[in-house]
């Protein structure tokens, strides 16, 4: 019988293993202690999450936990390019999931602009969403997802920019992507933090669960590859990443 694959801890990566029924309450108070300690230290707190379904629970859990919220400024990891009353709306889903009950009072800064207007092109778009995030600040806490596909973000291994975007040389805060095949569920255009901007978050979380997902985690864990972007945040030794794996 083959033994199952357990990822170990190593240089800035650190591995938590959670009973899956307790993975998003845990990560939330991990999460709540950080920004927490970021007010006491600057007076404000910087979150920056990503959207689609996996981290609804995480979202839940931790908008009930009690902080300073008014001092919390969340921002998106990335956004389709839609506006923000959309169903398919990130910012829609994080006011959906995240900014209800005690969290309630926390600031959300918009990556699409929200309105009912016609939308900018993917390239402006992301410009001004560099411009927004660059004033919020750096995140103290930035949550990735990971796709089995082995994108993060809006890190697409078929994008066609996604060579300059990987780049941790391109001092762009944010770029549109815009691909040639994109998900049925999701036909947009988008805009995503590139590396670089995600690598200056003071702490990254990375929560996965599911065969898989633990399957695509294990060919991004020996080296860096663009056919698997997750890859290079893992392979970083810039910026310290909390790999949370359920049980």
């Amino acid at each position: 019988m083959t033994t199952p694959w357990r990822p170990e801890s190593r240089g800035m990566l650190t591995v938590h293993r959670v009973n899956a029924s307790e993975l998003n309450v845990r990560l939330a108070q991990d999460i709540a202690q950080r920004l927490t300690a970021a007010i006491h230290v600057r007076g404000v707190a910087v979150l920056s999450v990503s959207g689609g379904k996996s981290p609804v629970a995480l979202f839940e859990a931790l908008r009930v936990i009690d902080i300073d919220w008014s001092c919390v400024r969340v921002t998106l990891v990335d956004e389709r390019c839609v506006p923000g009353t959309h169903p398919d709306s990130n910012a829609l889903l994080v006011k959906t999931h995240l900014l209800q009950d005690l969290a309630a009072k926390a600031q959300l800064v918009f990556m699409v602009p929200n309105t009912t207007e016609p939308l900018d092109t993917p390239a402006t778009l992301a410009k001004a969403a560099g411009i927004a995030l660059n004033a919020a600040g750096v995140a103290d806490v930035l949550v990735l997802g990971m796709g089995t596909d082995g994108h993060t973000a809006s890190l697409f291994p078929e994008a066609p920019n996604l060579a300059e975007a990987l780049d941790l040389r391109n001092t762009q805060t944010c770029m549109a992507i815009e691909l040639k095949h994109p998900p049925a569920n999701a036909p947009y255009a988008r805009v995503t933090q590139t590396l670089a901007q995600i690598l200056s978050a003071r702490h990254i979380v990375l929560p996965l669960s599911g065969a898989d997902k633990l399957h695509t985690l294990q060919h991004a864990w020996p080296h860096a590859t663009p056919k698997l972007p997750i890859s290079f945040v893992l392979q970083q030794t810039q910026t310290p990443v909390a790999l949370w794996l359920a049980n």
